[in-house]
Protein backbone atom coordinates (compact mmCIF):
# COMPACT_ATOMS: atom_id res chain seq x y z
CA UNK A 1 0.00 0.00 0.00
CA UNK A 2 1.39 3.37 -1.07
CA UNK A 3 0.84 6.71 0.68
CA UNK A 4 -0.35 9.35 -1.79
CA UNK A 5 -0.52 13.07 -0.99
CA UNK A 6 -2.69 15.18 -3.28
CA UNK A 7 -3.30 18.92 -3.32
CA UNK A 8 -6.22 20.75 -4.93
CA UNK A 9 -6.25 24.50 -5.52
CA UNK A 10 -9.23 26.79 -5.11
CA UNK A 11 -10.19 26.85 -8.78
CA UNK A 12 -10.27 23.03 -8.76
CA UNK A 13 -12.94 23.14 -6.04
CA UNK A 14 -15.11 26.06 -7.21
CA UNK A 15 -18.70 24.99 -7.73
CA UNK A 16 -20.43 21.65 -7.11
CA UNK A 17 -19.29 19.99 -10.35
CA UNK A 18 -15.61 20.67 -9.68
CA UNK A 19 -15.95 19.58 -6.05
CA UNK A 20 -17.45 16.29 -7.24
CA UNK A 21 -14.72 15.81 -9.86
CA UNK A 22 -12.02 16.41 -7.23
CA UNK A 23 -13.74 14.00 -4.82
CA UNK A 24 -13.68 11.23 -7.41
CA UNK A 25 -10.01 11.91 -8.12
CA UNK A 26 -9.24 11.75 -4.39
CA UNK A 27 -11.15 8.48 -3.99
CA UNK A 28 -9.57 6.72 -6.99
CA UNK A 29 -6.23 5.72 -5.40
CA UNK A 30 -8.05 4.80 -2.15
CA UNK A 31 -10.23 2.41 -4.15
CA UNK A 32 -7.03 0.88 -5.55
CA UNK A 33 -5.82 0.13 -2.02
CA UNK A 34 -3.59 3.15 -1.35
CA UNK A 35 -3.66 5.50 1.63
CA UNK A 36 -4.65 9.05 0.63
CA UNK A 37 -4.09 12.49 2.15
CA UNK A 38 -5.71 15.37 0.25
CA UNK A 39 -4.71 18.96 0.98
CA UNK A 40 -7.31 21.54 -0.03
CA UNK A 41 -7.23 25.28 -0.65
CA UNK A 42 -10.18 27.57 -0.02
CA UNK A 43 -12.86 27.15 -2.69
CA UNK A 44 -12.98 29.71 -5.50
CA UNK A 45 -12.45 33.27 -4.32
CA UNK A 46 -13.29 32.61 -0.65
CA UNK A 47 -9.98 33.96 0.69
CA UNK A 48 -10.32 37.19 -1.30
CA UNK A 49 -13.84 37.72 -0.01
CA UNK A 50 -12.79 37.10 3.60
CA UNK A 51 -9.96 39.61 3.24
CA UNK A 52 -12.29 42.19 1.67
CA UNK A 53 -14.66 41.80 4.60
CA UNK A 54 -11.79 42.43 7.01
CA UNK A 55 -10.63 45.53 5.11
CA UNK A 56 -14.18 46.89 5.15
CA UNK A 57 -13.93 46.91 8.94
CA UNK A 58 -10.33 48.02 9.34
CA UNK A 59 -7.76 49.49 6.96
CA UNK A 60 -5.05 47.65 8.88
CA UNK A 61 -6.56 44.57 10.54
CA UNK A 62 -4.37 42.85 13.16
CA UNK A 63 -2.27 40.10 11.59
CA UNK A 64 -3.13 37.52 14.25
CA UNK A 65 -6.87 37.96 13.77
CA UNK A 66 -6.45 38.11 9.97
CA UNK A 67 -4.83 34.67 10.01
CA UNK A 68 -7.60 33.39 12.27
CA UNK A 69 -10.16 34.69 9.77
CA UNK A 70 -8.46 33.49 6.57
CA UNK A 71 -8.00 29.98 7.95
CA UNK A 72 -11.78 29.56 7.77
CA UNK A 73 -11.73 29.23 3.95
CA UNK A 74 -9.76 25.98 3.95
CA UNK A 75 -11.83 24.61 6.82
CA UNK A 76 -14.95 25.07 4.69
CA UNK A 77 -13.23 23.19 1.85
CA UNK A 78 -12.27 20.11 3.86
CA UNK A 79 -15.70 19.97 5.52
CA UNK A 80 -17.46 20.18 2.15
CA UNK A 81 -15.15 17.55 0.67
CA UNK A 82 -15.72 15.17 3.59
CA UNK A 83 -19.46 15.55 3.04
CA UNK A 84 -19.06 14.93 -0.69
CA UNK A 85 -16.96 11.81 -0.15
CA UNK A 86 -19.45 10.54 2.43
CA UNK A 87 -22.21 11.04 -0.13
CA UNK A 88 -20.21 8.90 -2.59
CA UNK A 89 -19.76 6.20 0.02
CA UNK A 90 -16.10 6.81 0.98
CA UNK A 91 -14.89 7.24 4.61
CA UNK A 92 -13.11 10.56 5.14
CA UNK A 93 -11.89 12.66 8.04
CA UNK A 94 -11.36 16.43 7.76
CA UNK A 95 -8.55 17.99 9.82
CA UNK A 96 -7.43 21.57 10.36
CA UNK A 97 -3.74 22.40 10.15
CA UNK A 98 -3.33 22.25 13.91
CA UNK A 99 -5.20 18.94 14.15
CA UNK A 100 -2.93 17.54 11.44
CA UNK A 101 0.15 18.65 13.39
CA UNK A 102 1.51 21.27 10.98
CA UNK A 103 3.84 23.24 13.27
CA UNK A 104 5.08 26.67 12.19
CA UNK A 105 6.85 29.74 13.47
CA UNK A 106 4.81 32.76 14.62
CA UNK A 107 5.15 34.90 11.48
CA UNK A 108 1.49 35.70 10.86
CA UNK A 109 0.62 35.83 7.18
CA UNK A 110 3.93 34.30 6.08
CA UNK A 111 4.71 31.47 8.50
CA UNK A 112 7.25 28.75 7.79
CA UNK A 113 6.66 25.09 8.53
CA UNK A 114 9.05 23.71 11.16
CA UNK A 115 7.82 20.13 11.21
CA UNK A 116 4.73 17.93 11.02
CA UNK A 117 3.81 15.66 13.92
CA UNK A 118 1.08 13.83 11.98
CA UNK A 119 -0.07 11.47 14.73
CA UNK A 120 -3.74 12.06 14.11
CA UNK A 121 -3.25 11.65 10.35
CA UNK A 122 -1.56 8.28 10.86
CA UNK A 123 -4.35 7.07 13.12
CA UNK A 124 -7.03 8.04 10.60
CA UNK A 125 -5.11 6.34 7.77
CA UNK A 126 -4.70 3.22 9.89
CA UNK A 127 -8.47 3.19 10.35
CA UNK A 128 -8.89 3.14 6.57
CA UNK A 129 -10.09 6.71 6.13
CA UNK A 130 -9.19 9.28 3.48
CA UNK A 131 -7.62 12.22 5.31
CA UNK A 132 -8.47 15.77 4.24
CA UNK A 133 -6.14 18.51 5.53
CA UNK A 134 -6.56 22.26 5.31
CA UNK A 135 -3.82 23.83 3.22
CA UNK A 136 -2.23 27.23 3.81
CA UNK A 137 -2.30 27.02 7.62
CA UNK A 138 -0.67 25.60 10.71
CA UNK A 139 -0.17 26.34 14.37
CA UNK A 140 2.76 27.93 16.17
CA UNK A 141 4.45 26.41 19.21
CA UNK A 142 2.56 28.95 21.34
CA UNK A 143 -0.77 27.70 19.98
CA UNK A 144 -1.55 30.51 17.49
CA UNK A 145 -3.22 29.75 14.15
CA UNK A 146 -0.92 30.91 11.32
CA UNK A 147 -1.13 31.08 7.55
CA UNK A 148 1.72 30.27 5.18
CA UNK A 149 1.42 33.04 2.60
CA UNK A 150 1.12 32.81 -1.17
CA UNK A 151 1.19 29.23 -2.43
CA UNK A 152 0.70 27.98 1.11
CA UNK A 153 -1.39 24.94 0.21
CA UNK A 154 1.38 23.66 -2.08
CA UNK A 155 3.78 24.06 0.84
CA UNK A 156 1.41 22.14 3.14
CA UNK A 157 1.21 19.25 0.68
CA UNK A 158 4.99 19.05 0.25
CA UNK A 159 5.52 19.27 4.03
CA UNK A 160 3.07 16.43 4.70
CA UNK A 161 4.61 14.29 1.95
CA UNK A 162 8.12 14.93 3.27
CA UNK A 163 7.53 14.41 6.98
CA UNK A 164 5.15 11.46 6.55
CA UNK A 165 7.43 9.88 3.90
CA UNK A 166 4.79 9.64 1.21
CA UNK A 167 5.38 7.55 -1.88
CA UNK A 168 3.98 10.22 -4.21
CA UNK A 169 2.92 13.87 -4.07
CA UNK A 170 0.62 15.31 -6.75
CA UNK A 171 -0.14 19.03 -6.99
CA UNK A 172 -3.43 19.37 -8.88
CA UNK A 173 -4.11 22.77 -10.40
CA UNK A 174 -5.88 24.44 -13.33
CA UNK A 175 -2.87 23.91 -15.63
CA UNK A 176 -1.54 20.52 -16.69
CA UNK A 177 2.09 21.10 -15.81
CA UNK A 178 5.00 23.50 -16.02
CA UNK A 179 5.49 25.14 -19.44
CA UNK A 180 8.48 26.75 -21.09
CA UNK A 181 6.48 30.01 -20.99
CA UNK A 182 2.99 31.18 -20.07
CA UNK A 183 0.90 29.57 -22.85
CA UNK A 184 -1.67 32.35 -22.54
CA UNK A 185 0.97 34.76 -23.85
CA UNK A 186 3.07 32.42 -25.96
CA UNK A 187 0.90 29.70 -27.53
CA UNK A 188 4.06 28.00 -28.78
CA UNK A 189 5.14 27.22 -25.20
CA UNK A 190 5.74 23.52 -24.52
CA UNK A 191 5.01 21.48 -21.41
CA UNK A 192 8.07 20.14 -19.65
CA UNK A 193 8.14 16.48 -18.64
CA UNK A 194 10.51 17.32 -15.79
CA UNK A 195 12.21 20.35 -14.27
CA UNK A 196 14.89 20.58 -11.60
CA UNK A 197 14.38 22.20 -8.20
CA UNK A 198 16.88 24.95 -9.03
CA UNK A 199 15.30 25.78 -12.39
CA UNK A 200 11.81 25.75 -10.86
CA UNK A 201 12.96 28.11 -8.11
CA UNK A 202 14.44 30.46 -10.70
CA UNK A 203 11.24 30.34 -12.77
CA UNK A 204 9.22 31.29 -9.68
CA UNK A 205 11.64 34.12 -8.88
CA UNK A 206 11.42 35.48 -12.43
CA UNK A 207 7.62 35.56 -12.54
CA UNK A 208 6.25 32.09 -13.37
CA UNK A 209 3.14 31.55 -11.23
CA UNK A 210 2.69 27.78 -11.24
CA UNK A 211 4.45 27.16 -7.91
CA UNK A 212 5.67 29.33 -5.07
CA UNK A 213 9.37 29.20 -4.24
CA UNK A 214 8.88 28.11 -0.62
CA UNK A 215 7.13 24.92 -1.71
CA UNK A 216 10.04 24.04 -4.01
CA UNK A 217 12.64 24.95 -1.39
CA UNK A 218 11.03 22.58 1.09
CA UNK A 219 10.88 19.78 -1.49
CA UNK A 220 14.58 20.27 -2.32
CA UNK A 221 15.50 20.30 1.35
CA UNK A 222 13.86 16.88 1.80
CA UNK A 223 14.80 15.52 -1.68
CA UNK A 224 11.11 15.07 -2.39
CA UNK A 225 10.10 14.73 -6.02
CA UNK A 226 6.53 15.79 -6.82
CA UNK A 227 4.34 16.23 -9.86
CA UNK A 228 2.22 19.16 -11.08
CA UNK A 229 -0.95 17.83 -12.74
CA UNK A 230 -4.25 19.10 -14.13
CA UNK A 231 -7.41 18.75 -12.04
CA UNK A 232 -9.47 18.52 -15.20
CA UNK A 233 -7.64 16.03 -17.45
CA UNK A 234 -5.74 12.77 -17.10
CA UNK A 235 -2.71 13.85 -19.13
CA UNK A 236 0.75 13.40 -17.56
CA UNK A 237 2.04 16.45 -15.72
CA UNK A 238 5.51 17.81 -14.92
CA UNK A 239 7.82 16.20 -12.37
CA UNK A 240 9.80 18.58 -10.16
CA UNK A 241 12.90 16.97 -8.75
CA UNK A 242 16.65 16.54 -9.11
CA UNK A 243 18.98 18.07 -11.65
CA UNK A 244 18.11 17.72 -15.33
CA UNK A 245 20.50 17.76 -18.28
CA UNK A 246 18.46 20.51 -19.98
CA UNK A 247 20.41 23.69 -20.76
CA UNK A 248 17.35 25.99 -20.86
CA UNK A 249 13.93 25.39 -19.30
CA UNK A 250 11.84 28.48 -19.86
CA UNK A 251 11.15 32.16 -20.42
CA UNK A 252 9.27 34.28 -17.89
CA UNK A 253 7.81 37.80 -17.83
CA UNK A 254 7.44 40.01 -14.78
CA UNK A 255 5.68 43.31 -15.42
CA UNK A 256 5.45 46.51 -13.40
CA UNK A 257 9.20 46.96 -12.94
CA UNK A 258 10.45 50.46 -12.13
CA UNK A 259 13.95 51.43 -13.18
CA UNK A 260 15.93 54.52 -12.14
CA UNK A 261 15.85 57.47 -14.52
CA UNK A 262 12.61 56.43 -16.24
CA UNK A 263 8.93 56.84 -15.49
CA UNK A 264 7.94 54.29 -18.12
CA UNK A 265 6.62 50.95 -16.76
CA UNK A 266 9.05 48.22 -17.70
CA UNK A 267 8.98 44.45 -17.90
CA UNK A 268 11.68 41.99 -16.97
CA UNK A 269 11.92 39.18 -19.53
CA UNK A 270 14.14 36.30 -18.43
CA UNK A 271 15.52 33.18 -20.02
CA UNK A 272 16.13 30.49 -17.40
CA UNK A 273 18.40 27.47 -17.29
CA UNK A 274 21.78 26.09 -16.29
CA UNK A 275 23.44 27.46 -19.45
CA UNK A 276 22.68 31.06 -18.44
CA UNK A 277 26.00 31.12 -16.62
CA UNK A 278 27.82 30.93 -19.95
CA UNK A 279 29.13 34.15 -21.49
CA UNK A 280 27.90 33.14 -24.93
CA UNK A 281 24.30 33.04 -23.68
CA UNK A 282 24.41 36.70 -22.67
CA UNK A 283 25.77 37.63 -26.10
CA UNK A 284 22.96 35.69 -27.78
CA UNK A 285 20.34 37.49 -25.65
CA UNK A 286 21.72 40.89 -26.66
CA UNK A 287 21.67 39.93 -30.34
CA UNK A 288 18.14 38.52 -30.17
CA UNK A 289 16.75 41.71 -28.59
CA UNK A 290 18.78 44.21 -30.60
CA UNK A 291 15.68 45.55 -32.35
CA UNK A 292 13.88 46.39 -29.09
CA UNK A 293 14.27 49.27 -26.67
CA UNK A 294 16.46 47.29 -24.29
CA UNK A 295 17.24 49.37 -21.20
CA UNK A 296 19.21 47.01 -19.02
CA UNK A 297 20.41 43.41 -18.72
CA UNK A 298 21.08 41.44 -15.55
CA UNK A 299 22.71 38.06 -15.00
CA UNK A 300 22.23 35.37 -12.39
CA UNK A 301 23.69 31.85 -12.35
CA UNK A 302 20.48 30.40 -13.83
CA UNK A 303 18.82 33.43 -15.48
CA UNK A 304 19.59 36.28 -17.83
CA UNK A 305 17.05 39.08 -17.65
CA UNK A 306 16.37 41.89 -20.11
CA UNK A 307 14.41 45.01 -19.14
CA UNK A 308 12.18 46.34 -21.91
CA UNK A 309 9.06 48.55 -22.08
CA UNK A 310 5.96 46.59 -21.05
CA UNK A 311 4.54 46.85 -24.57
CA UNK A 312 7.53 44.92 -25.94
CA UNK A 313 7.52 42.16 -23.29
CA UNK A 314 5.76 39.49 -25.35
CA UNK A 315 7.88 40.23 -28.43
CA UNK A 316 11.04 39.89 -26.32
CA UNK A 317 9.81 36.67 -24.71
CA UNK A 318 8.94 35.20 -28.09
CA UNK A 319 12.39 36.03 -29.47
CA UNK A 320 14.14 34.37 -26.52
CA UNK A 321 11.82 31.37 -26.59
CA UNK A 322 12.46 30.87 -30.31
CA UNK A 323 16.22 31.15 -29.83
CA UNK A 324 16.68 28.92 -26.78
CA UNK A 325 13.62 26.67 -26.54
CA UNK A 326 12.25 25.92 -30.00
Amino acid sequence: MALIVQKFGGSSLAGPERLLRAARRIAEPWQNGDAVIAVLSARGDTTDRLLQDALAISRDPPKRETDLLLSVGEQISVAHMAMQLHELGFPAEALTGWQAGVRTDRSFGDARVHHVTGGRIRRALADGRIVLVTGFQGISESGEITTLGRGGSDTTAVALAAYLEADACHIYTDVDGVYTADPRELPEARKLEAVSYDDMLEMAEQGAKVLHSRCVELAREHSLSFEVRSSFTDTPGTRVGGEEARRFCGVAIRRGIRLPMTDQPMARVSVIGAACGEEETAIQVLRALSGLRLRQIARRPRAISAYVPEGEAVEAARALHYLFLS
